[in-house]
């Protein structure tokens, strides 16, 4: 013979686990391993496309800043050395339209395209 326990109208369950709640009418998780566990699931990336660029901002802006020295705030590189150290010059965080011409930035670090294969590095100064 099969048992089903019908739910009592007021009986709440845990929303990660799905045990039985008791205890406060506002309550929605059992212990904090189930809310940490129903968080981490609900924060974290589930587009690998998002992970994905990410990763490809984080490697640009790193790229940068390893080439460009840190008492300097703009310098000349060629695109090559950039391309090298893998680059994408395909992804940045926004651009800055000036007389000069477009900086592409990936976050602080930017660059503009200069005549030939010469790029100019810079950085931005805090708070601007």
């Amino acid at each position: 013979m099969c048992t089903f326990r019908l739910m009592e109208q007021n009986e709440r369950l845990c929303l990660s686990c799905g045990k039985t709640l008791k205890g406060r009418l506002d309550k929605k998780f059992c212990d904090d391993n189930c809310r940490n566990a129903y968080n981490n699931i609900q924060n974290s990336d589930k587009n690998n496309f998002v992970r994905n660029v990410n990763n490809v901002l984080r490697k640009n802006r790193r790229i940068l800043e390893d080439l460009l020295p840190t008492n300097e705030r703009t310098i000349s590189v060629l695109r090559q050395k950039l391309l090298e150290k893998g680059y994408d010059f395909n992804y940045f965080t926004n651009q800055l339209v000036t007389q000069k011409g477009t900086y592409c930035f990936c976050y602080e670090y930017g660059y503009l395209v200069k005549e030939g294969e010469w790029i100019l590095l810079v950085k931005r100064k805090e708070g601007s």
